[in-house]
């Protein structure tokens, strides 16, 4: 056990106040490296009948036109790059490095903190600030990463928050062992870049998915309805008739019905595995789906209107599945109410699974 302490999360705090805001952390690494380059991928117009794109009344998670990203064309996918930082310091969720910092976890005090009593020789952080909010995100961005830290030095992830119930058996299930750590000092840290979809990524998630798949006897079967309820962060999204639209897709089409919150994984990857198509509201449990989802299978996501996100679009298309989806009616604050005859109609336009 050691004690060390900086004076870099009082500065940075400070400067705030009189609006200084640092530089982002990348920019002061003493050394950047690729570790996958960067690749241009031609997208494919989403599955989706007329008139839908006109209820969208707002987007989300787009750093483009989600309304045109919809659409197709040309994609580039950011390389994967690596950072490296000499004498750096993790306090309460944020890494800082001189002038540069990168908060990777809301903090969760007011006054800065500014001991740390681990010192760590070289450890690699795969956690990212969307993984340590959303669920879907540290499932099929932040785990993918794991294995880049892991062999770069001491894996290391933020300790969160709040842990979900489903976290550790995936975890434990992909052999995910890392230092969590709430504060310490680096005389050597690497962080990542790797949003970006490239052919390593892609390689990545088709192991996820065979260590998952090694566990439970998957079998194709036609699809999968993800009921959200009301669990979730963020703004409320509920599905007004989302029970109703679950009993007829298992009656007339022979779906699954999965409800995560109430299922434990070994469950949930059983459920999944092998599924032609998934179907839910938009969110983090559909995440669970995904992974299960057959080769050229399709991903079907009810829409919000005023959330329309399409974060999933480039996930699946990767594994060269399908992305469509059915926008709803506003029905009050936070609910909205789904078609279920637009749903069979855009189930009806998606290719067949390759099972």
């Amino acid at each position: 056990m050691i004690s060390k302490w900086t004076p870099l999360p009082a500065l940075h705090s400070a400067g705030r106040l009189f609006g200084w805001q640092g530089r982002p952390l990348q920019d002061v690494a003493d050394r950047t490296w690729t570790l996958s380059p960067a690749t241009r991928a031609r997208a494919p117009k989403a599955f989706f009948l007329p008139n839908q794109l006109e209820r969208v009344t707002g987007t989300m998670f787009s750093e483009g036109d989600a309304l045109k990203e919809v659409e197709g064309g040309f994609v580039d996918h950011a390389p994967t790059r690596a950072f490296l930082f000499e004498k750096a310091w993790l306090l309460d969720g944020v890494v800082y490095k001189g002038r540069g910092h990168e908060c990777i976890r809301t903090r969760t005090t007011r006054v800065p903190r500014l001991r740390v009593e681990r010192e760590i020789g070289r450890g690699a952080v795969y956690s990212t600030f969307a993984g340590m909010t959303y669920f879907g995100n540290w499932l099929l961005h932040d785990c993918l990463a794991y294995p880049l830290a892991a062999a770069e030095g001491d894996p290391v992830t933020i300790s969160r928050t709040a842990v979900g119930c489903h976290e550790p058996t995936y975890e434990e299930w992909l052999g995910i062992q890392p230092s969590r750590l709430e504060s310490a000092f680096f005389r050597e840290l690497v962080l990542f870049d790797d949003f970006g979809y490239t052919n390593d990524k892609r390689a990545r998630f088709r192991a996820l998915r065979e260590k998952l798949f090694a566990r439970v006897d998957a079998k194709p079967h036609p699809g999968v309805f993800v009921v959200r309820g009301r669990t979730g962060k963020g703004k409320p999204r509920v599905l007004e008739n989302e029970a109703a639209l679950a009993e007829m897709l298992a009656q007339r089409r022979g779906f699954r019905v999965l409800d995560p919150a109430q299922t434990d994984v070994a469950t949930i990857v059983k459920t999944c595995a092998g599924a032609r198509v998934v179907v839910g509201v938009e969110g983090s449990g559909l995440a669970h789906g995904i992974l299960g989802l057959a080769p050229g299978g399709s991903l079907l996501v009810l829409q919000p209107p005023d959330r329309f996100v399409t974060v999933y679009k480039n996930t699946v298309e990767r594994e060269e599945q399908h992305f469509a989806f059915v926008v709803g009616q506003p029905r009050g604050e936070g609910l909205f109410y789904v078609d279920p005859a637009e749903v069979e109609r855009t189930l009806d336009l998606l290719p067949p699974a390759r099972v």
